[in-house]
C-alpha cells in the first residue's frame, strides 16, 4: 500500500505541493508553540545570586487551585525568620543564611543618575548574604555600622569612597534620617554574579521593614551551604522539617525560580501564551491542510475511481488516501519542525524585547515538541485525507469513474447545514461585547469571527454555486465569451471555487477581527484612562524600585499642586462560585489610599463610596461585579499577590474596569503583601498654570531616579493584568497588543502562503479544461482573460464574504467598548488586506495559466 501510495504522490507531485506547503507551515508553528509550553513548564533562570547556596528555602509563589494550573504570585511571599537557626543545625548544614531584598539604587558620581540594576525592588541586601554568592570576589572588608556599604565591581566604585545611595522609603542614613539619597563609605566591592548593594546585616534588616512593620521576623527566603557532598540528604531533612508548611525547597536548577517572584509569573505567562495559541492554531492549521488535501485528492479522483473499476474496497481507498498523504506530511514536517525551534526562539527575544519575559529565562529544547508535532500532523492529516476520500471510496466503481472528470453537483446538504448552524452560533456569541466590558468580551468576537468563516467554508459551496447561478441568469446576452465561461465554470465547479474562496475570505476576517479587536480594546482602555484620570501628571521611579517615601510631602508642598496620590498595582486571585463550584481567576487590582484617591482619579463610581476603601474593604468593576455577587456590601474571597488569603467587604462599583482593572484594593488591606512597600508612582494634579509645572520639574530634576511624564502614565491597571507593574494603559501600549499583532502576522503569512499554493494547485490540475478550450477555437488570450475574471470574481466574493462575516463581531464589539457601531483601528488595514489577497489571487491564477497554455493541447490532453 505504501509503495503504491508512494508512485502516485510522485506522479501527481504538483498537487501535493500545497498539502507540503501547508504541514510545514502548521509543523512550524505548533513545534514553535510547544517549546514556548515546555519552557513555561521545564525552563529554569540561572540562580544568579544564589549560586553560592547549595539548598534554598523559600515560600511557594504560585496559587494552585484544584483542578487547575497553578496561578503565580508576583509579590515576594515571605518566610519565618526563626527558621534559619533551626534550620542551621540540621546536620550537614555548615551556614545558613536569611536573605532580604530591598530597593538600594547607587547614584553615579557627577552626572546623579541612577546606575541600572538587575532587580531595582530588591537590590540591597545584608552582608551575610555575600555567602550565598557564587565564588565572590571580595575586596575590603564588611560595613560596618549605618555608615558603610558594599558595592558590586560593576558599579565602577573603589573601596574607600564615598557614594550616594538612594534606599526606597525606609531611613537611609545613619541619622534615620528621611533623605532622596545619603553618603555612604565603600568598605568593600564584591565581584560576583547578581551580587547587589550589602549593607551591615542590622542596617539591613532596618531599611527592609524587618524590624517593625506588617514583615517584622520574616526574611525573603533562606540559602544554606553544605558540606562537600551532603546536599541531598540535607535537603532531605529540611523538607522532612518543614512538611505541612507552605515552603519549599530547592535545589540544583531550580534555585533559580527563588531569585525573584517575577520568574514562576514569566513561566506561568509562556503556558497561558502557548495555550490561547494553541487552539486559534490548531484551527487555523486543520482548517488550511484539510483544504490542502481536499484540492489534491479531488486532483487524483481518476485515478482512485479506476482503482475502485478494478476491485478496490473503500477502506483501501481510503487508507491509500491516508498513506499518500502520510507520506508527504512527514517529508515536510522535518524542515517545518527545524524552523519552528528558530520561530519560538525569535519569539522569544521579541517577548524578551518587550519585557513580557526576563532576558535570563531560557527556552527548554527537547526532542518533545517535536514528537507532539509529528502526532498532531499526523492525525490531522490521517483524517482530512480520509475525510476528502470518503465520497469517491463509497460510490459505485462506475458511477464513480463517470464522476471522476466533474465534481459533484449538488452540495453536500449536510455540510451545508452545519456551516449555516455555524454561522448563527458565532453570530450569537458575537453578541457577548454588548453584555462584558471585558478581554473575555472581546476575546469572543475575534473567536467568533473565525467560526463564522469554519462556517462560510463549510457552507461555501452551496453559496457560490447560488451566487453563480444568480449571475448566469443575470448575465445580459451580449456577455463577451470569457466573461460568460467564467461565470458558467464558477456555477458547475462550485466546489473548487470554494475551496479557493474560502481560505481567502478566512484571512480578511482572520486580519480585521484580530487586529480591530486588540485596537479596539486599546482604545476603550485608553478612553476609560482619560475620563478617569484628573491629574496631570505622573511621578514615578523605575530605577528605585519605587517612589520614595519623602516624595510625597514635598510634592504636596510644591505651589500649585491640588493633589498627589500614591498608585500601586498588583494582582490578586479571586475565589467565586460559577454553578456551585468554585472558581480562581487572576485579576489586575489597583492599590489605593483612603477615599480612592478622589483627588486625582474618577473611577465612575455607580453605587457605594470610596470613602469607606479602608481596612479590609474592596471595590469592583461593574463589568464582573453582578455574575460574581460582589455587589456594595458584599463579601469576596481574595489571594494577594504574596499568597495571603483575605476576605474583603464591597464598598463600592465603578464603571470604568476596562481601563483600572476589575479590583480595587484599599492601602490597609495590601499592607505587608507587596514585595516592595513603596508606591510604584504618584499621580500629581495641579492648578495648571507654569509654575506648577516647572516646580514638579525640578523637583524630578533635583531627586535622582525620579521620572516626570504626563497623566495617564501610572493611572491604568487594566492592560496589565498579571504583570503587577503598574504601568498603566494610558499612554503605553500593553506587551499583549505586541504578541497578539506578532501571531497575526505569522498566522497571516502562514495562510497567504497555503492560499497561494492551493490556487495554484487548483490551476494545474485545470490543464485538460485549458487544453480543450483551445481545441474548439478558443484563443490563448480569451483563456487568459477567463481566468482574470475568474481570479476578480474570487477576489470579489472571498473580500465580500469576509467583510460580512467580520462586519457583524465586529459593530457589536465598537458598540460594546466604545458606544459606537464600529470599532477602532487603521483605516488602511482593509484596503491593504483586500489589495494584498486580491494579488495573491491574481497571481496564483495567471502564473500557472500562463505555463499551462505554453504546452500545446493534444500533449496536454495525453498526459492527462
Amino acid at each position: 500500500m505504501l509503495h503504491l501510495a508512494l508512485r502516485m504522490a510522485a506522479h501527481k507531485l504538483t498537487a501535493l505541493i500545497a498539502v507540503a506547503c501547508a504541514v510545514l507551515g502548521g509543523a512550524a508553528l505548533l513545534t514553535g508553540t510547544g517549546v514556548l509550553a515546555e519552557s513555561g513548564l521545564r525552563s529554569h533562570v540561572p540562580p544568579g545570586r544564589l549560586g553560592g547556596a547549595d539548598v534554598v528555602v523559600a515560600a511557594d509563589q504560585e496559587f494552585h487551585p484544584a483542578g487547575d494550573l497553578p496561578i503565580a504570585l508576583p509579590e515576594r511571599a515571605t518566610v519565618p525568620a526563626g527558621l534559619v537557626g533551626r534550620l542551621a543545625e540540621v546536620d550537614g548544614v555548615t551556614a545558613a543564611v536569611g536573605d532580604v531584598g530591598f530597593p538600594a539604587a547607587l547614584v553615579g558620581p557627577g552626572d546623579g543618575r541612577v546606575l541600572p540594576a538587575e532587580d531595582p525592588g530588591a537590590s540591597g541586601h545584608g552582608w551575610s548574604s555575600t555567602a550565598l554568592l557564587p565564588k565572590p570576589r571580595i575586596e575590603g572588608h564588611p560595613p560596618s555600622g549605618a555608615g558603610e556599604v558594599a558595592v558590586p565591581a560593576s558599579a565602577g566604585f573603589r573601596v574607600g569612597e564615598r557614594v550616594r545611595v538612594v534606599t526606597g522609603d525606609r531611613p537611609s542614613a545613619a541619622s534615620g534620617a528621611r533623605k532622596p539619597s545619603s553618603s555612604y563609605l565603600v568598605s568593600a566591592v564584591v565581584d560576583a554574579p547578581g551580587a547587589g548593594v550589602y549593607f551591615a546585616d542590622g542596617t539591613a534588616r532596618r531599611l527592609s521593614g524587618r524590624a517593625g512593620g506588617p514583615r517584622a521576623g520574616t526574611v525573603d527566603l533562606i540559602g544554606l551551604r553544605t558540606a562537600p557532598g551532603a546536599a541531598d540528604s540535607v535537603a532531605a531533612a529540611v523538607r522532612e522539617q518543614l512538611a505541612g508548611t507552605k515552603l519549599k525547597v530547592l535545589t540544583g536548577p531550580d534555585r533559580g525560580t527563588a531569585v525573584a517572584p517575577g520568574v514562576s509569573a514569566a513561566r506561568s505567562m509562556l503556558l497561558l501564551l502557548a495555550g490561547s495559541l494553541a487552539g486559534i492554531l490548531l484551527m487555523v492549521i486543520g482548517f488550511v491542510t484539510a483544504g490542502a488535501l481536499s484540492a489534491s485528492i479531488a486532483g487524483q479522483r481518476r485515478d482512485l475511481a479506476l482503482m475502485r473499476a478494478v476491485g478496490a474496497t473503500p477502506r483501501q481507498i481510503r487508507r491509500l488516501a491516508a498513506f499518500q498523504a502520510s507520506a508527504i506530511a512527514v517529508a515536510a514536517a522535518v524542515p517545518g519542525i527545524v524552523l519552528g525551534y528558530l520561530l519560538a526562539g525569535r519569539f522569544s527575544q521579541v517577548l524578551a524585547d518587550r519585557a513580557v519575559l526576563p532576558r535570563e529565562l531560557p527556552l527548554t529544547v527537547s526532542p518533545l515538541p517535536t514528537l507532539a508535532t509529528l502526532v498532531l500532523m499526523l492525525a490531522v492529516v490521517q483524517v482530512s485525507a480520509r475525510c476528502a476520500a470518503w465520497r469517491t471510496s463509497r460510490l459505485p466503481a462506475t458511477e464513480a469513474v463517470a464522476e471522476s472528470r466533474s465534481e459533484p453537483r449538488t452540495p453536500s446538504r449536510a455540510r451545508t447545514l452545519t456551516g449555516l448552524l455555524l454561522i448563527a452560533v458565532a453570530t450569537a456569541s458575537a453578541v457577548t461585547p454588548l453584555f462584558a466590558r471585558t478581554m473575555l468580551g472581546a476575546t469572543s468576537a475575534s473567536i467568533a469571527g473565525i467560526v463564522a468563516a469554519i462556517g462560510l467554508a463549510l457552507s461555501g459551496p452551496a453559496l457560490v454555486k447560488s451566487a453563480g447561478g444568480a449571475a448566469l441568469r443575470r448575465m445580459r446576452p451580449g456577455a463577451s465569451a470569457p466573461s460568460r465561461l467564467a461565470v458558467a465554470g464558477l456555477r458547475a465547479h462550485a466546489l473548487r471555487f470554494s475551496g479557493v474562496i474560502s481560505p481567502l475570505a478566512m484571512g480578511i476576517v482572520f486580519v480585521l477581527t484580530y487586529t480591530l479587536t486588540q485596537t479596539t480594546v486599546l482604545a476603550a482602555t485608553r478612553q476609560d484612562v482619560r475620563a478617569g484620570t484628573l491629574a496631570q501628571y505622573t511621578l514615578s521611579a523605575p530605577r528605585l524600585g519605587g517612589v520614595p517615601a519623602g516624595t510625597l510631602p514635598a510634592l504636596r508642598r510644591l505651589p500649585g499642586v491640588k493633589a498627589a496620590e500614591p498608585v500601586t498595582s498588583t494582582t490578586a486571585v479571586w475565589q467565586y462560585q460559577v454553578f456551585g463550584e468554585t472558581t480562581s481567576e487572576p485579576a489586575s487590582a489597583m492599590i489605593l489610599p483612603p477615599g480612592g484617591a478622589a483627588g486625582v482619579l474618577d473611577l465612575g463610581v455607580r453605587d457605594g463610596d470610596l470613602a469607606r476603601l479602608k481596612g479590609a474593604t474592596v471595590a469592583v468593576s461593574s463589568a464582573v461585579a453582578a455574575a460574581r455577587d460582589a455587589e456594595p456590601g458584599g463579601r469576596v474571597r481574595l489571594i494577594l499577590g504574596d499568597g495571603a488569603r483575605v476576605t474583603a467587604r464591597v464598598v463600592a462599583v465603578y464603571d470604568r474596569g476596562l481601563g483600572f482593572g476589575p479590583l480595587v484594593l484599599s492601602r490597609d488591606l495590601a499592607a505587608g503583601h507587596t514585595t516592595v512597600a513603596a508606591a510604584q508612582s504618584v499621580l500629581v494634579r495641579t492648578d495648571g498654570s507654569a509654575t506648577a509645572g516647572d516646580a514638579l520639574a525640578a523637583l524630578a530634576g533635583e531627586r535622582s531616579g525620579l521620572v516626570l511624564s504626563g497623566a495617564g502614565a501610572g493611572a491604568g491597571a487594566g492592560a496589565d493584568a498579571g504583570t503587577g507593574s503598574g504601568s498603566g494603559a494610558g499612554q503605553q501600549t500593553p506587551p499583549e497588543v505586541w504578541i497578539n499583532l506578532a501571531v497575526i502576522v505569522v498566522l497571516l503569512a502562514y495562510l497567504l502562503l497555503s492560499i497561494a499554493n492551493k490556487l495554484v494547485t487548483a490551476t494545474v490540475q485545470r490543464r485538460t479544461e485549458i487544453a480543450a478550450l483551445r481545441l474548439v477555437g478558443t484563443t490563448p488570450g480569451q483563456v487568459r482573460a477567463m481566468m482574470r475574471r475568474e481570479a476578480a470574481m474570487v477576489a470579489a466574493m472571498a473580500c465580500g464574504a469576509g467583510l460580512v462575516v467580520s462586519a457583524v463581531p465586529l459593530v457589536l464589539l465598537g458598540q460594546g467598548f466604545l458606544g459606537r457601531p464600529w470599532p477602532a483601528g487603521p483605516v488602511w488595514l482593509l484596503p491593504v488586506a483586500v489589495a494584498v489577497l486580491t494579488a495573491t489571487s491574481f497571481v496564483a491564477l495567471e502564473l500557472p495559466t500562463r505555463r499551462a497554455l505554453r504546452t500545446p493541447p493534444a500533449e496536454a490532453l495525453r498526459a492527462a
